[in-house]
């Protein structure tokens, strides 16, 4: 089965080889992996998908590495769940989560970091860094220990606990720094190149875009092939929407879906929305958003580096981009939780907020068929979640997780 012909520059189309092991372009641009489609689309049928294993490698024939480098932990094919209550309660008639929060590593980030790890080991890359908001530091420290890989980590040092710990279980070398996400990142591409390290930040290399895609095609084939009329997505690095549009780009030319795209939705924290500021005054990229703050750690990216192409797939279908509170965020987060079973990362809740708005304002109609994503667990999050359900500890019985002293 063919695999990826050629990388090419999102800017300037520069072509690389397909085994390039670029972060870049020579222009700044991000580089997308391409395949040739018109033998992929004889070779592999749509019918043939389901023969596939219950994981994002069921579309292995669009994905870069060879079968032999693939590092899996059973990633992708999370549920498309139909969420009649919470429907009812926001004013949507037809309305589902598709649940990330079921991925290994209780994130989304494991699809990406699981391609991303696997061409590491195709292109004989043995040490790799990443700057995170949290939850791709969690992933990637998995999956480098899955491969045997040296995995150096930099995260905010207020991020949440269960990255932290997750982080240092898998043996990753981890660096908390004081300040933000774009802090880290700066760290990591000054000492990368003496240090031996392969930057595997957001969009500075190609594959974990390609990991991200699957949930574009996941959600095809969950809806019999027919996309639905919105998709709303938690914007923080946006790779996950620019993955979902290259997906539907990739089915169109197969043949397996219609020319009919679902109105993107771009989700933002009122605390950091650079995209949505962009959206809103009508700019092709984002300004650095000052003073970022939220307590959904993965919206809190003060300036995204694949901007423009969250902002290409928004306007092209017809979509928005919309900020929520961080109450708002713990609030539906809450109901969520309660009236469907589904326990949510904030970035997910924000999803079900903004929802209820676009469809007050009569931007979406009750009666169009609405998919959010929810790209984590509420379990990683449980600071957060702890403002709304406090609890404290009165003696030495009552320690919280049942951490007794022992006698």
């Amino acid at each position: 089965m063919p695999k990826a012909t050629h990388l090419e520059c999102s800017v300037c189309s520069l072509r690389y080889a397909a085994d390039a092991a670029n972060n870049l372009c020579t222009c700044g641009g991000p580089l997308l992996v391409r395949y040739d489609l018109d033998v992929v689309r004889y070779r592999w049928l749509r019918r043939d998908v389901p023969n596939g294993p219950s994981s994002m490698w069921r579309y292995a024939p669009v994905l870069p590495p060879a079968p032999a480098n693939v590092v899996t932990l059973g990633e992708g094919w999370t549920p498309l769940i139909p969420t009649r209550r919470l429907g009812a309660r926001i004013g949507a008639e037809a309305l589902w989560v598709k649940d990330e929060g079921m991925n290994p590593t209780a994130s989304f980030k494991a699809r990406g970091l699981s391609c991303a790890v696997s061409m590491c080991v195709e292109l004989g890359i043995r040490k790799v860094a990443i700057p995170s908001a949290g939850n791709a530091a969690s992933a990637m420290a998995a999956y480098a220990a899955a491969a045997g890989i040296e995995a150096h980590i930099f995260m905010p040092h207020d991020v949440p606990q269960s990255n932290y710990i997750e982080c240092k279980a898998y043996g990753a070398h981890v660096t908390l720094v004081d300040g933000l996400i774009s802090d880290c990142g700066k760290i990591v591409a000054e000492r990368g190149p003496a240090e031996g390290w392969f930057d595997v930040s957001t969009l500075k290399e190609p594959y974990r875009i390609e990991g991200k895609k699957t949930m574009g095609y996941e959600v095809a084939e969950q809806m019999g092939w027919e996309l639905p009329d919105a998709i709303f997505y938690p914007t923080g690095g946006g790779v996950g929407m620019i993955g979902m549009w290259k997906a539907f780009d990739e089915m169109e030319r197969l043949g397996w879906i219609g020319s009919r795209r679902p109105k993107m939705v771009a989700v933002q924290a009122e605390g950091c929305m650079p995209v949505v500021r962009a959206f809103e005054e009508q700019e092709p990229r984002s300004r650095f958003w000052d003073g970022a703050q939220t307590l959904a750690s993965g919206l809190r990216v003060p300036k995204p580096l694949g901007d423009f192409l969250v902002l290409n797939a928004v306007r092209e279908s017809g979509g928005t981009a919309i900020a929520v509170s961080d109450e708002e965020m713990l609030d539906w987060g809450a109901h969520l939780a309660a009236d469907e079973g589904i326990f949510a990362a904030p970035e997910g809740a924000a999803c079900v907020a903004a929802a209820r708005k676009l469809i007050a304002s009569g931007f979406l109609k009750p009666t169009d068929r609405i998919v959010l994503y929810n790209t984590g667990s509420g379990l990683k999050y449980l600071e957060a979640y702890s403002t709304r359900f406090p609890r404290s500890a009165s003696s030495e019985q009552d320690k919280l997780g049942g951490l007794i002293t022992p006698r």
